[in-house]
């Protein structure tokens, strides 16, 4: 071989193989890079779609927030567009409504202040009644009186009145609802009218002020709690046309000194005359009656008098001392 080929073979090997191996390294370094480049890219790609689709879904939620925020809110407002288009105020301050040619009286207006005559005619129509709730929590009210022509009167139409002194309910009324006139703290004196056959329960349970009820021969049953907590009531006519006292009715009566049950009365509930510490007398114009539950005495135990000619009477009776009435002073 010539020499100087050799020489020329042995001086570019090296070289020659020098690159090749170069670049044999450099090409996967490259290769890595690309991908590697190409994977960061990926993952910022998929990270900003992330995003935008994140918030693209917080402002969709949010637009339908906003949507179903405003259609709650039209809703809402048509609701009580359409409440309002219901009630009337008049100029006595009272909220009422017309059905079926007969006005009933639904609330108060916030002016609505002292004493209240409820007119018997609005808009040439009659008012017949005094719905659920109308004058209940109405602080400012001192007095009312209902007109002939109201039948009924809903439940819990004047409850929390607490400043209500004095109600006058005329005989058309034949329906009190429960709790009517509940929790009416400043309530004196109440004449239930005629027609009206069951004092429901709460009717004026806790009138603290109560001291005088009336209640006529209409009535046959006072229902449970219905005089509860009138811790001012010291005396109670119960009329002969009763027949049924119901549970706790006079619970808690704690200044009730005297009571005359009528012989009509077959049935007393558990608990009637509990907690009436300063009853000292209960006075029964016929047979024993129907005691429902433990007892409606106690824990004073008042003496019981009872008429000569009454069956079933022993020498005591739910604890309590029993005599004749003519014994009594």
């Amino acid at each position: 071989m010539n020499p100087v080929l050799l020489l020329l073979i042995i001086v570019t090997l090296p070289l020659l193989l020098g690159g090749c191996g170069k670049k044999a390294k450099v090409e996967p370094v490259a290769e890595v890079k690309t991908a590697k480049e190409e994977v960061i890219n990926l993952n910022e790609e998929i990270q900003v779609k992330e995003s935008i689709t994140e918030v693209s879904g917080k402002n969709l939620e949010n637009k339908i927030a906003e949507v179903d925020h405003e259609s709650d809110l039209v809703i809402a407002i048509e609701n009580i567009d359409s409440v309002d288009s219901k009630f009337k105020i008049h100029d006595r301050k009272i909220k009422y409504q017309v059905q079926d040619g007969q006005v009933i009286i639904k609330g108060y207006d916030e002016d609505l202040l002292g004493d209240l005559i409820i007119p018997s005619v609005i808009e040439d129509k009659p008012v017949i009644s005094i719905g659920e709730r109308a004058f209940s929590f109405c602080k400012t009210l001192r007095s009312v009186a209902i007109p002939d022509s109201v039948v009924s009167i809903g439940e819990d139409a004047f409850t929390y009145c607490d400043n209500l002194e004095i109600v006058t309910i005329p005989d058309s009324v034949k329906i009190i609802g429960l709790g009517a006139f509940g929790d009416c703290a400043s309530l004196k004196e109440v004449e239930i009218p005629h027609g009206v056959t069951t004092i429901l329960p709460l009717t004026f349970k806790n009138c603290r002020s109560l001291t005088r009820v009336s209640i006529p021969n209409s009535v046959k049953s006072i229902e449970g709690a219905a005089f509860q907590s009138c811790k001012m009531l010291m005396h109670i006519n119960i009329p002969d046309s009763v027949t049924t006292i119901g549970e706790s009715a006079f619970f808690l009566c704690s200044n009730l000194d005297d009571v005359i049950i009528p012989a009509s009365v077959t049935t007393i509930g558990a608990k009637a005359f509990i907690l009436c510490n300063k009853l000292k007398s209960i006075t029964f114009l016929g047979d024993p009656p129907k005691i429902n539950g433990k007892g409606f005495l106690g824990p004073s135990q008042p003496t019981i008098y009872r008429k000569a000619e009454a069956k079933g009477w022993e020498s005591t009776w739910q604890k309590s001392p029993v005599k004749l009435i003519s014994e009594k002073p």
